[in-house]
């Protein structure tokens, strides 16, 4: 009977010893789906000397710090890999007179990808009298494969008499890519917008776009189109019949202003002088082409300048080629504090030849408790 009671216990303790390790692997497993979640994703674009894309590369062929720390590379997406692009159509200023320009860019670019990428066509429109007939964001088709589909939405393009810039970048990154991004995606979502990044009417701001952006770990590329010339044609003379600007843009430009608290500050189009209109539209574009270059520098996308609707062909095929060089980096970082501070990142090439370069996503924001 001893023996048997000895036998007994041996066995409790077996399962307890069993029953334990079991609960050690579930919690080692519940740590690296949490961890999981912090996965850096760092899209990278390289070049030779020549500034030919590079496009058969492994692994091994970069590194990778983050705030001057070397980082091991855990996950690599070549560049064959599907993309998710939204496609961003300003309709307002200069462009309301050449839609079907417009239609024609955005198919070739459509037809340019690849036939596993998927877009989203976003544009401007009005809003109904009913709201006050003021300038909207207008979702023509949510995220697609089917080129036909996508070619015929375009036909539902229409114009605005104000630019929503700002919150058309908003809505792409809350709507277009506000679910969680499967596997396939992830390191592999751009925003693709046709603009002069001269924004008007939102009523959000720059910062709200590029901290949303940057959250989702969107590339954004830019076919920035040259309307300043056509813009000031129509802005000097009679007030009641010059183009203007809006509240929103005056109160943009003189924030810009430094060292002359005193001056005296216009709040509607018709106190400006043409000499004040002509500084304004100038500033107005000047920070239009910083932002874009940030958005572009920080997420390892490219500004392509155009001068005008006509070269927006060639630049969207540009776009549409440097999407299918990118390849993908992904890492855990050694710094796990989640303190919500900006964390810079450096990519470095192994193994090329001399003269090759690379372009990445420049940093990223740290998740916070």
């Amino acid at each position: 009977m001893t023996k048997l009671y000895s036998t007994i216990g041996y066995l409790c303790l077996i399962v307890l010893l069993v029953s334990n390790i079991r609960s050690q692997d579930a919690k080692t497993n519940d740590d690296v789906i949490r961890v999981s979640t912090d996965l850096v994703d760092v899209p990278v674009a390289v070049t030779d000397s020549k500034g030919t894309p590079i496009k058969n590369l492994k692994a091994a062929n970069f590194t990778i710090f983050e705030d001057g720390v070397r980082q091991t590379v855990t996950e690599f997406t070549s560049s064959s890999a599907p993309f998710e692009v939204a496609l961003l159509l300003d309709t307002s200023g200069s462009a309301r007179n050449d839609l079907p320009m417009i239609r024609r860019a955005a198919e070739i670019f459509i037809r340019s990808l690849r036939p596993g990428d998927r877009v989203a066509i976003v544009a401007f429109a009005m809003s109904g009298a009913e709201t006050g007939n003021s300038p909207t964001i207008d979702v023509l088709s949510p995220l697609s494969a089917d080129r036909e589909k996508l070619v015929a939405a375009l036909r539902g393009l229409k114009t605005s008499a104000g630019t929503p810039y700002y919150d058309g970048m908003n809505e792409i990154a809350d709507k277009i890519f506000g679910g969680p991004v499967t596997a396939e995606f992830r390191g592999r979502r751009a925003v693709v917008a046709l603009t002069d990044g001269v924004d008007s009417t939102s009523a959000t701001d720059f910062a709200d776009a590029r901290e949303k952006l940057e959250a989702k770990g969107l590339i954004s590329y830019f076919v920035r189109v040259d309307t300043r010339e056509y813009f000031e044609e129509n802005l000097l003379g009679d007030c009641e019949a010059a183009m203007r600007f809006s509240t929103a843009q005056i109160r943009r430009y003189y924030r810009t202003l430094k060292g002359n608290p005193s001056m005296e500050k216009a709040s509607v189009f018709c106190q400006l002088g043409d000499f004040e209109r002509l500084a304004v539209s100038k500033k107005l574009y000047e920070i239009a082409d910083s932002e874009m270059q940030e958005l572009a520098k920080r997420s390892g996308g490219k500004v392509f300048f155009t001068s005008d609707l006509a070269d927006a062909r060639r630049a969207f095929q540009e776009v549409a080629a440097e999407i299918g060089t990118k390849f993908t980096l992904g890492y855990y970082p050694t710094n796990e504090t989640r303190d919500g501070k900006y964390r810079k990142i450096r990519v470095e090439l192994k193994g090329l030849p001399a003269g090759a370069k690379v372009r990445a996503r420049e940093g990223y924001t740290a998740p916070v408790d």
